[in-house]
């Protein structure tokens, strides 16, 4: 009972842990394909949407995936 226990909390441990690593892999992808929607644009959505992408990589090096992505997201959206 107890080995199977400790089993449990050490999978558990692994999943939470590969589950953070996989978010922090989304941000670098977003700010690729921020860069390059925004490559040869010069209207006034594509230059507010560049100053932001900024903020994308600082949240992500700041280890704050979650608000990075979302924001990646939402400038991503701003580009359609």
């Amino acid at each position: 009972m107890r080995r199977s226990l400790i089993t449990l909390v050490v999978v558990a441990v692994a999943v939470v842990f590969a589950a953070g690593q996989a978010l922090a892999f989304q941000c670098p992808k977003l700010v690729a394909q921020i860069t390059a929607a925004t490559a040869n644009r010069y209207d006034a959505t594509a230059a507010d949407v560049k100053d932001k992408v900024a903020m994308v990589q600082q949240l992500h090096s700041e280890g704050k995936h979650a608000e990075s992505e979302k924001l990646g997201k939402e400038l991503l959206e701003k580009l359609k």
